[in-house]
């Protein structure tokens, strides 16, 4: 590593990177779209210009689309990617060659929980590049395979996050998690939000249409949207349910034909890999955001969606909870007992009627949530690391 950093004082003093080669490493990027992708592609925006390179490395493949392989090189928004071949499943993608391609750098960011965040780890003494990890909820939220789980995170997990400098936490959950097996290393660093994607996006009138964003898998439980939905239009056929985001062990046509099933054909409707213009064209029409999802390793669509002036009726799961207690305007439900959520639906719609600055007070609410502050506290752990 280059010194760039000599005291305390200096970095104190210093707040720019400009000898600094940075080299982050997540698993999927763009033109893959979700909560990591575009948490990674935000903070990369923020630090663009501000170190002597900011490169990115992924695999060349992307998980929704095995069979179709990425260019090896390409600039993204002005950013170097380079994208390696992997084998293995999209759990555990296994991919040796990260090493080689880490030996330019200052530091290496990485990001998520899984073949990255362990071998560079396992292979620090070779390669000696300062590390940092955003944590992005691990693969430990789900009580699938718990017992394996859990015997991994107890040893594989522990020694990896220790060989870390720092490891960045991106929520409560995950702070409280990673604190029992590398408490020296955590710190809590909540995921900034791109504000001006959606800004202001949402109808201007109350509308009983609601939209939900997000990756089509099994635990943001869509099946449950779709059966409050059903619940919804029992007494009233003016709602309607937008099901917006990208394909994965769910596609359009299993959701489709579950929403046909349950005798609501034209009540749902299901957007696939739409752009940020189209969505924002779409939140035009909706009033409400609704998520009944198991887990979120922090909750960026539903911030996305208050930046947008929607009202959240949400899954009471670690993440949401933990921005409800900080956020009166987002409501708790439980996805699993429809007519419960249903009656929440209808009286967030209510309310919304009665005071129609409830759609200000949502964008505003999320201000702090910004990428400049967030890319902030990142420098502060970067320091740590190139001081480590």
């Amino acid at each position: 590593m280059n010194s760039i950093f000599q005291t305390s004082a200096d970095v104190t003093e210093h707040s720019d990177f400009s000898n600094v080669h940075l080299v982050h490493v997540v698993r999927q990027y763009f033109p893959n779209v979700g909560g990591l992708e575009d948490v990674v592609r935000n903070l990369v925006s923020e630090q663009k210009g501000r170190f002597a390179s900011v490169k990115v490395i992924t695999l060349d493949r992307l998980f929704a689309d095995p069979g179709t392989i990425l260019a090896g090189r390409e600039r993204i928004d002005g950013v170097a990617v380079h994208r390696i071949p992997f084998r293995g499943s999209s759990r555990y993608p296994i991919a040796p060659s990260i090493v080689k391609e880490i030996m330019d750098a200052d530091l290496v960011h990485v990001h998520a929980v899984d073949f990255f965040f362990d071998a560079l780890a396992l292979t620090r003494w070779w390669h000696r590049k300062p590390l940092v990890a955003t944590t992005h909820g691990g693969f430990f939220h789900t009580s699938s395979f718990a017992t394996l789980k859990a015997a991994w995170f107890n040893t594989l997990t522990r020694y990896s996050a220790n060989r870390y400098s720092a490891l960045a936490c991106c929520s409560d959950s995950d702070f409280n998690l990673f604190q029992k097996i590398a408490p020296a290393r955590v710190s809590l660093i909540e995921n900034g939000v791109n504000l001006r994607k959606f800004a202001g996006a949402a109808a201007g009138s109350p509308q009983k249409h609601v939209i939900t964003l997000g990756r089509f898998s099994s635990n943001k439980r869509l099946d449950r949207l779709i059966d409050v939905m059903a619940n919804l239009i029992s007494t009233d056929a003016d709602w309607h349910l937008h099901i917006a985001g990208v394909e994965s062990d769910l596609t359009k046509r299993d959701l489709l034909e579950r929403a046909d099933a349950a005798g609501l054909g034209g009540k749902v409707c299901v957007h696939v890999g739409l752009s940020d213009q189209q969505l924002r064209a779409l939140m035009t029409e909706c009033s409400l955001f609704v998520s009944a999802s198991d887990y979120e390793g922090f909750g960026l669509a539903l911030i996305e969606a208050l930046s947008a002036g929607l009202v959240p009726v949400v899954q009471a799961n670690d993440a949401f909870v933990a921005l409800a207690r900080q956020n009166p305007l987002i409501r708790l439900t439980d996805y699993a007992d429809a007519p419960t959520s249903a009656d929440a639906l209808r009286s967030a719609l209510q309310d919304l009627r009665q005071d129609p600055d409830i759609r200000t007070h949502a964008i505003d609410s999320v201000q702090r949530f910004g990428w400049k502050h967030t890319a902030h506290l990142y420098d502060e752990l970067y320091r740590k690391a190139l001081l480590d």
